[in-house]
């Protein structure tokens, strides 16, 4: 999966908190040549995330161009996206936070996204946390980012070639295709 021209055009890589998701993302386009390209949606709003953030670059290594976008992803995806281009996004559910939190417009903002992925030109892995195999949340902003983040993953998923839910850091593929 990892050879040049093997991994597909566009990946959803799911799992919960601490599931080996982004580890197992990182693996799958390690093998590819660089520059691979690792967008970056989380801020640094506390120490916690500061030094969550800090690992995940440790682990990365020198072959890794790091942006940090916690909004604009959809242009940033643009501006990447070129034949043989490798671009990790980690993580959608805390692009979706920002943009609750910024009070953006999440269906044109999914949307969006969606038209960009089916239009790839290179490679781009796509890590997201699946939250909604919970109990329901008790407030209603809560309930809203859940219901969101589910509707990113179905429509996400319908664009993507592979989709692959990790769990105790054992990949599970839910889709493998070719086709765009």
């Amino acid at each position: 999966m990892t050879a040049e021209g093997s991994l597909p055009a566009v990946s959803l890589i799911l799992g919960g908190a601490r599931s080996g998701k982004s580890r197992f993302a990182e693996q799958l386009i390690c093998s590819m040549p660089p520059p691979l390209f690792y967008v970056a949606t989380a801020e640094p709003r506390d120490l916690e995330m500061a030094e969550r953030i800090e690992r995940h670059k440790m682990r990365r290594g020198p072959d890794w161009q790091t942006l940090e976008v916690p909004l604009d992803l959809n242009e940033t995806l643009k501006r990447l996206d070129k034949a043989g281009a490798v671009i990790l996004v980690d993580c959608l559910t805390l692009w979706l936070a920002n943009l609750m939190a910024a009070g953006c417009d999440i269906g044109k903002s999914l949307g969006s996204l969606c038209g960009t992925l089916s239009e790839v030109q290179g490679h781009i892995v796509l890590v997201s946390n699946e939250v909604g195999q919970g109990i329901i949340p008790d407030n209603e902003l809560a309930r809203q980012f859940s219901d969101f983040a589910g509707h990113m993953h179905q429509d996400i998923a319908a664009v993507a070639q592979l989709v692959v839910m990790v769990i105790a850091g054992l990949p599970l593929t839910l889709k493998s295709s070719k086709e765009k």
